[in-house]
């Protein structure tokens, strides 16, 4: 095939770009390097545009289109960032994508796989989510992503556009032969942060927000997803749009919690040293417990986790982040 990865310079597009192009198909990148690393575009070519701008868009499809499967992963993501400019992501996250339908429209391209989020759930009224669990996003960004998702549906209604919506809980770890890893500025992720703890000790202790859950250890629990095994429901995703019609959208998470303690408690196996932390407060809508119930992709994507040990997610993370290339 050949695919277009809009945000191909990006942690999560980065990874996937490396998946395709080992499994033979060719890659294109679109990214405007607000956030992505150009060091990371390692496999096929580097479009530098932006999905705000239609003739960047339009010269993105006369001169490297048609494509097979088109992966869209440009999205502003700070869900602090969101609530203080909303502006920025409803324009990019929405009108940004709906200038890129409608250019897939014009053109004749009808299958998108979009990266969405559990923040489309808000705080569930379960820990265990899954896709029918009500939508009730809490900030802008995760209304964003909502909003997006609900277009999708009208677009295959009135264009038969297909997509599928990919719904990550905590994307993490590292490709496993650390050519490229995870790197934010500012990083607002648990394990790049407890792992640049131990290798920035300088820049100060890791803070643990709240011990007060009702959790086994009083600390949020999540679902860590490794890198690897999102890429791989998005090259899954792709072919089920091949014989399938429709606007689908999935949750990806291991199915597993893990204590933002435990979190810690396996990175110091990783390092072999202890870790030091302090407990914070609270942070204001943090749910205690956030899980994901992906027995729907596995079901009818062929999908589950490989990564299914924190530790070893861990691992391939401390690898990249102790001689990060970019």
């Amino acid at each position: 095939m050949k695919v277009l990865v809009l945000g191909g310079a990006g942690y999560i597009g980065s990874h996937m770009c490396k998946s395709l192009a080992t499994q033979g198909h060719d890659v294109v990148v679109f990214d405007n390097l607000s956030t992505g690393h150009q060091a990371a575009v390692q496999w096929g070519p580097l479009v530098v545009g932006d999905i705000l701008n239609k003739t960047d868009l339009d010269e993105l499809f006369d001169t490297h289109g048609p494509f097979d499967l088109i992966i869209h992963f440009c999205a502003k993501s700070l869900v602090g960032e969101s609530v203080n400019k909303p502006d920025i992501y409803y324009r990019n996250n929405v009108v940004g994508t709906i200038n890129l339908l409608d250019k897939m429209v014009e053109t004749g391209h009808d299958k998108l796989i979009f990266s969405s989020t559990a923040a489309v759930f808000g705080i569930p009224s379960v820990d265990l989510i899954d896709e029918q669990q009500q939508r009730k996003p809490i900030n802008p960004y995760g209304q964003s992503k909502k909003m997006v998702e609900d277009v999708l549906q009208d677009y295959f209604t009135a264009y038969g556009l297909k997509s599928v919506c990919l719904r990550y809980f905590n994307a993490c770890g590292a490709d496993p032969e650390s050519e490229i890893g995870e790197r934010h500025e500012p990083e607002t992720h648990l394990i790049p942060n407890i792992l640049k703890s131990v290798l920035r000790a300088e820049q100060g202790r890791l803070k643990v927000f709240g011990d007060d859950y009702p959790t086994a250890d009083g600390t949020c629990v999540r679902d860590y997803v490794h890198i690897n095994d999102l890429a791989r429901a998005h090259f899954l995703a792709g072919h089920y749009l091949t014989d399938n019609a429709g606007a689908y959208a999935f949750n990806l998470g291991n199915g597993s919690g893990f204590s933002v303690l435990d979190v810690i408690n396996a990175a110091q196996n990783v390092v072999g040293k202890d870790i030091p932390y302090d407990i914070e407060p609270r942070r204001a809508g943090d749910p205690a417990v956030l899980v994901s119930d992906s027995s729907k992709a596995n079901a009818v994507l062929g999908w589950q986790a490989e990564y299914s040990d924190i530790q070893e997610i861990i691992a391939t993370a401390w690898q990249w982040h102790q001689n990060e290339k970019f």
